[in-house]
């Protein structure tokens, strides 16, 4: 079960822009993510790779955290991020991550937001 501190810690990672960083440091190596209701990623380095790539193709810029709630092994964090394409497009993206933790570890985790969010590039 993560402290609140231990899910603190993970948002001033990820507010730093540590992405990859972050997921070495707080997710199982048998950990899962999942977009809305698309099939989970499986693997710690499955999801390093998507990281990466995805840093690959943009510059994003996490802003700070808005709220996020710790009840026993879960988690909720309310991620706002900006994306930058090479083109210099902007996109701002709000989420809700739920998490499971095992001990410090995140095991699962399920993205929660509007898809049309994508569309809308300034």
């Amino acid at each position: 079960m993560p402290s609140r501190q231990r899910v603190q810690q993970l948002i001033q990672m990820v507010e730093r822009g540590e992405f990859v960083e972050a997921l070495q440091e707080f997710y199982a190596e048998d950990a899962s993510t999942r977009e809305n209701g698309d099939e989970p990623s499986k693997g710690l380095a499955t999801l390093i790779e998507k990281e990466r790539m995805a840093l690959a193709a943009f510059r994003i810029r996490t802003l700070p955290t808005a709220a996020f709630l710790v009840d026993g092994d879960r988690a909720v964090i309310h991620w706002t991020f900006e994306f930058t394409d090479a083109r210099g497009r902007r996109m701002r993206f709000e989420e809700l991550a739920s998490q499971l933790w095992r001990g410090e570890r995140i095991v699962e985790e399920r993205f929660h937001y509007d898809p049309a969010q994508r569309a809308r590039w300034t």
